[in-house]
């Protein structure tokens, strides 16, 4: 079986009622695959109908009643509204063997719904008749590939239109006057992803809880030099805090060895020492679970390579973005987090415990700066695999 890059394209209705993350745990842990790129779109009129064009294939006559509801629904769904007001399109880009059979597969087919949740539009999506047996509802959920030319088609199609049509849509949606609107990152961490799981949706689908609105959507690979810049603030933090603890185990190590007891001046001097120690080990621990390397062994030509390490980053948009993400995560202990938060349900350490948000609107600022949020590595990559073939 070949490598191949599939997709699939959340419908704007999908987007709005919050079913993005149980959609994307299917996607992963059913197939497989390697999620390799993610980007939001607001589609212009010319993009819907370029897309659209394309639904209906002369290959696959036996669907021809399900691609052209389809096409019909993309351009009804998918163009700017009356007002200017534009829908948001998010697609996740897929990579791995026989990729466009098995998204297919776990998508299914519109007409064959039922309601086992064997598929994600046995579940998500809608086909509803009246009683003259005409279609009433429609919602298809997602939209992904039927065969692997019409993926490439339909990749390229939106790689072209991705510069002007994607990215962080924060101009997109309208807020009441007066609102205290915020935009913050989120970062899905590298533990997430160590195997194809439903965890990176089950995270997502907590964040949900918020009713914010995600406006960006980014695949990215930290370099160890953008880890050590994203982390730096809390190097100094823990080389403080880490003092007492260093001089309390190194208290209890060596006095016994000696068989002399310390003086508490004795003991804060092996904490000013050890503490930065300790700090900065914890520290390079952060940065190497983050980017895939350590600072103090990173090679100078891998400093600001792409890590080995991957992470999706989210925006989200909203009234009181940033304490509203933080409340559904959690604090940073995860055995210290409330019931019902990401990092009780899915946290493990202090370390590995699920997901990142920004403090502050300040710093959901400069974090967006470093992980690069408006770098279009959808086009790059997509560009990249077709050429080569």
């Amino acid at each position: 079986m070949a490598v191949e890059l599939s997709y699939v394209l959340f419908t704007p209705y999908t987007i709005r009622k919050s079913r993005t993350g149980g959609i994307i745990s299917r996607l992963i842990s059913r197939t497989g695959l390697d999620l390799v790129a993610a980007r939001m779109f607001a589609p212009s009129k010319e993009l819907a109908e370029r897309y659209a064009a394309g639904v209906v294939t002369d290959s696959d006559v036996s669907h021809r009643a399900a691609q052209e509801m389809i096409q019909k629904y993309v351009l009804a769904n998918f163009t700017p509204k009356a007002g200017g007001t534009k829908p948001r399109v998010l697609m996740f880009v897929f990579k791995g063997e026989d990729a466009v059979a098995k998204i297919k597969e776990c998508v299914g087919h519109i007409l064959n719904e039922r309601t086992a949740g064997e598929t994600i539009r046995d579940t998500y999506g809608d086909y509803i008749n009246d009683a003259s047996g005409h279609v009433s509802y429609f919602e298809p959920g997602v939209l992904a590939p039927q065969d692997a030319a019409s993926a490439e088609r339909d990749l390229k199609i939106w790689a072209q239109h991705s510069d002007s049509e994607g990215g962080l849509l924060d101009k997109v949606i309208d807020f009441p006057q007066g609102s205290n609107v915020e935009k913050t990152l989120v970062l899905i961490k590298p533990d997430n992803f160590r195997f194809p799981n439903a965890r990176p949706g089950g995270v997502i689908d907590l964040f949900s809880r918020t009713g914010l609105y995600i406006i960006a959507a980014k695949v990215h690979h930290m370099s160890c030099a953008q880890a050590e810049e994203f982390y730096g603030p809390v190097l100094a933090v823990l080389q403080d805090k880490l003092r007492g603890r260093a001089a309390g185990v190194a208290k209890k190590a060596l006095e016994p060895l000696f068989e002399i007891a310390f003086t508490p001046e004795t003991e804060k001097a092996l904490g000013d020492i050890l503490g930065p120690l300790n700090g900065r080990e914890n520290w390079e621990d952060i940065v190497e679970f983050m980017s895939g390397r350590r600072p103090s062994t990173c090679p100078a030509d891998l400093r600001n390579e792409p890590g080995t390490a991957k992470i999706l980053a989210l925006i989200y948009q909203g009234v009181d973005a940033v304490r509203k993400i933080r409340e559904v995560l959690g604090p940073t202990d995860p055995a210290k987090a409330p019931h019902g938060t990401i990092r009780r349900e899915f946290g493990e350490t202090i370390m590995v415990n699920a997901a990142h948000a920004s403090d502050a609107p300040e710093n959901a600022q400069r974090e967006m700066g470093i992980v690069q949020i408006n770098e279009n590595n959808f086009r790059t990559l997509v560009d990249g695999w077709f050429a080569k073939k």
